[in-house]
């Protein structure tokens, strides 16, 4: 009868570890059931699910990896493993799975204990724990924030409503991001990211600007922030607020323009999903002249945004064309898609405010960043604690990955 067994090898890595150990059991002709090996610190840990070829050639096996080891200065633990163990184990693979993401500046005990606490109580396995972000110095670097993620791949099945309202708690207990979704081949074959701009690839609200320079601040600083809250109609405070412009000088759009702060990380974001294939673009509540502006700062495939009609030199207070309200991003996301042959599952949206939710729902995957309440509580998903960058952690690019 063969033997399962289970066999842990660890202690400090060094090259050869893992030829030496699986060389013994090759010349056994042993079959690999499974297989896992993590590094922490320089410490390795190397797990092997080992068919023996019978249970009596079991002990040389045994015999033979237990004296390798200890030439190698590591640890080796084994464990049998029964045939009606062995076969839970197989059945549990068809169970469906989920990665979540834990974001924040700095991680600690708290912050994972919470999430497993969680995952714990809805009766979940977590079959791998993953760093995504570089290694953090132990005192802050001033010019460099921190960045801290840590990915876990769970399995079974699970109520994604309930343990989404249980993560928004402890991401407003503690400070930090967590992201749930499936572990789809979806997740990990994105083609498009869709940006709204203002408040989202760059830290300002053009309009805000544009009203500051023409004397009416206040009062279209205050028709933004009700819009934004989904207060009142988009359509209209946008018609209400460039009324307000009327008279604006041109030449007030570029000294804007060359003076918006971009957000932490956009940068870096768009310039590895350029090359990793993706496609971006911009849909814009703002203006299009700003929105040309970052494509050629940032490289954008796509820019669509308002136009700001402009007769003589000055701005009429009055726009051309389409307004580019909540509906309208959403229908140009999908045209978008649907002319580069990219499935909405394909998608993600990026906003902040509310005339960014039917984009955000239609995408495959809907990022709230920096958002308002209402906008973090009806995303699928939402980042607050880092910079824009902190979108590759969900695509599950690791730091180490940049190129």
């Amino acid at each position: 009868m063969k033997e399962v067994v289970l066999i842990k090898v660890s202690g400090e890595d060094k090259p050869g570890v893992t030829a030496s150990i699986t060389g013994i059991l090759a010349q056994y002709g042993v079959n690999i059931l499974d297989i896992g090996q993590a590094e922490i610190h320089d410490n390795l840990s190397l797990g092997i699910l080992a068919e023996m070829p019978s249970t009596e050639g079991a002990a040389s096996v045994l015999k033979d990896v237990l004296f390798r080891s200890h030439e190698l200065g590591m640890s080796v633990r084994f464990t049998p493993v029964s045939t009606e163990k062995y076969d839970s184990w197989v059945a549990a693979q068809g169970k469906p799975r989920h990665i979540i993401t834990l974001l924040a500046r700095k991680l600690t005990a708290e912050h994972i204990a919470r999430v497993t606490e969680i995952v714990a109580s809805h009766e979940l396995n977590i079959d791998n724990i993953s760093r995504l972000s570089g290694r953090i110095p132990l005192e802050d670097e001033q010019d460099t924030p921190n960045k801290a993620c840590v990915e876990f791949s769970v399995r079974g099945h699970l109520d994604q409503a309930a343990m989404r309202a249980e993560f928004l708690q402890v991401s407003s207990d503690l400070g930090v991001d967590i992201a749930m979704q499936a572990d789809s081949p979806f997740r990990r074959n994105r083609r498009l990211v869709a940006f709204d701009m203002d408040s989202t690839l760059i830290e300002a609200e053009v309009i805000d600007e544009l009203a500051i320079e023409a004397g009416v601040g206040d009062e279209v600083i205050a028709i933004t922030e009700s819009a934004m809250r989904g207060e009142i109609d988009f359509n209209e405070s946008f018609k209400r607020r460039v009324a307000l412009l009327k008279g604006l000088d041109e030449s007030v759009l570029e000294t804007i323009a060359n003076r918006l702060p971009i957000t932490e990380g956009a940068e870096r974001l768009v310039s590895t999903l350029k090359k990793l294939g993706y496609k971006t673009a911009i849909l814009s509540g703002g203006f299009q002249y700003f929105g040309r502006f970052l494509q050629n700062k940032l490289g954008i495939d796509y820019v669509h945004a308002n136009e700001l009609e402009i007769v003589d030199g000055k701005v009429t207070g009055n726009v051309t064309g389409t307004i580019v309200n909540g509906e309208r991003k959403a229908f140009l996301l999908e045209e978008i898609a649907k002319s580069e042959g990219i499935s909405l599952e394909q998608t993600i949206a990026v906003g902040d405010g509310a005339n960014d939710l039917p984009m955000l729902s239609k995408a495959g995957l809907g990022i709230a960043f920096r958002a308002k309440p209402l906008v973090r509580q009806n995303a699928e998903q939402a980042i607050s604690t880092l910079g824009l960058d902190g979108v590759l952690y969900l695509l599950g690019i690791r730091d180490r990955d940049d190129i």
